[in-house]
């Protein structure tokens, strides 16, 4: 089991925690997702440790920014 912490732009309320979240859901081995608009974090529970620029693709494709690791 993997989990990572993400800093996100642009999340600023749930429509947008649940878009990033359910890009970040289809990316395979993720076993769960959780964004807070208010602080801007993405954790992501997977498998096997995730490839950055996977989920900086997931994160573009749901119309936000992916700062970097935390």
């Amino acid at each position: 089991m993997s989990e990572a912490v993400y800093s996100v732009s642009g999340m600023s309320c749930g429509h947008c925690e649940s878009a990033v979240s359910k890009e970040i859901t289809a990316i395979p081995g993720v076993t769960s997702v959780t964004a807070v608009a208010s602080s801007g974090l993405l954790t992501v529970a997977s498998e096997q440790p995730l490839d950055d620029d996977t989920v900086r693709a997931a994160v573009d494709e749901a119309g936000y920014d992916l700062v970097g690791r935390v």
